[in-house]
């Protein structure tokens, strides 16, 4: 293998890609990533504003981009988000499942409407949007799907097992439709991250970023950025023989 056929691994030229929660953080980073590899980015997030301004730094860095507001927890907003995404662009081949609701409550003081809002968002927004892609990705030769869960999905966090439990349903669901799509084609893997400096990690206080960091191996938390390489591995055809995967992205924070 050579240099140029080196680079081609990692080209996403002509390929459109839907990223969720895209407007900032590690989404927002795997958009930057993807629109440097030549992607054609669709930017959703719930706030109009805060998509545009996504969608205009990319196309500012001479990529390709365009911003739809989305709220993963309404399901016409997820149609309206495919819709958009083949009118602008005449397809899809690749969706990042990032979108997430951090919203968490201690087991035993569960709220049916806490419940619902996590669920809705981490669960099934992701799984209904596969299933609206899935006609576009069928017909795609370079289909992929990234599911971002965490690696809370691997370890016992009581006070956040609302959310850790839609990560490990999401990886579950990556796993049953990476055998049941593998046959039209459509590869589907899951990213699973561990701390990583995003406003959820920088909304707790500075003694818990603390212990995030010291509980990993490199004892530190991981840079937003440092999601990108393994985010393009799974999307591109260098990961063209990876399907039903979770690719762990922790600093050595749990042993898998």
């Amino acid at each position: 293998m050579d240099r140029q056929q080196l680079q081609s691994l990692f080209d996403l030229t002509g390929r459109t890609a839907i990223i969720t929660g895209g407007s900032r953080g590690i989404g927002l980073a795997i958009a930057e990533g993807f629109a440097a590899a030549g992607a054609r980015i669709v930017i959703a997030s719930r706030k109009a504003a805060a998509c545009e301004a996504a969608a205009e730094w990319l196309r500012g860095m001479g990529g390709d981009a365009l911003g739809v507001p989305a709220h993963l927890g309404d399901l016409d907003d997820v149609k309206s988000l495919v819709g958009a995404t083949v009118a602008g662009y005449g397809g899809v081949d690749i969706v990042v499942n990032n979108a997430a609701n951090a919203l968490t409550q201690p087991l035993g003081e569960f709220t049916p409407d806490a419940w619902a809002k996590s669920f809705d968002v981490n669960v099934r927004g992701p799984v209904f949007l596969l299933q609206e892609a899935l006609p576009y990705l069928r017909s795609s030769d370079h289909a992929a799907v990234i599911n971002v869960i965490s690696v809370g999905a691997f370890m016992f966090a009581p006070n956040l097992a609302m959310y850790t439990a839609g990560k490990a349903a999401l990886l579950s669901f990556t796993r049953a439709m990476a055998a049941q799509f593998a046959a039209d084609g459509i590869r589907v893997n899951a990213l699973a991250p561990g701390s990583v400096d995003t406003d959820m990690v920088r909304n707790t206080s500075p003694e818990m970023q603390e212990s995030m960091a010291a509980a990993a191996l490199q004892r530190r938390i991981a840079s937003a950025g440092e999601m990108v390489g393994p985010a393009l591995l799974l999307a591109s055809d260098a990961g063209s023989f990876m399907t039903g995967q979770v690719l762990v992205a922790d600093g050595g924070l749990v042993a898998h």
